[in-house]
């Protein structure tokens, strides 16, 4: 059996938009910049991220939103996020070491990361992709 490893490399805003058929998640997003920026991360560093989802499943569906939030928030234009559904490529999933979904894993900057979860504990992603929460 052949895998594929084919990537969409649009670069338009992204996220998770709703239309009649379901939910459509490019593989990858950009947001928009906004007026904060990451704190706790050098001036022009990039996140690269990889979240491992399962289709339209309830905790993919979040994890993607949290995530989405927390990028906008925290990281404005300075991430890059691959969203791979291991129900289309499972191969993939099984060769990264993902075997529970939804999983995030930080490759970049160093030290790498992984969080398995809907991403609804803030803090914990936050530290795991080395932000500090700036009080305000």
């Amino acid at each position: 059996m052949r895998q594929s490893t084919r990537k969409d490399s649009r670069s338009a805003g992204g996220g998770v938009t709703t239309d009649p058929e379901g939910i459509r998640r490019k593989r990858e997003m950009r947001r928009k910049k906004t007026s904060r920026g990451a704190t706790g991360l050098a001036g022009q560093t990039v996140v690269v991220m990889r979240l491992y989802i399962a289709n339209n499943a309830p905790n993919s569906v979040r994890a993607v939103a949290n995530l989405a939030a927390i990028c906008k928030e925290h990281l404005g234009d300075k991430y890059k996020l691959e969203i791979i559904d291991v129900l289309e490529y499972p191969l993939r999933a099984l060769a990264d070491g993902i075997l529970v979904t939804p999983s995030l894993a930080k490759l970049s900057p160093s030290p790498s990361a992984k969080i398995v979860g809907n991403l609804s504990d803030r803090g914990s992603v936050l530290h795991a992709l080395g932000i500090t929460e700036s009080v305000e």
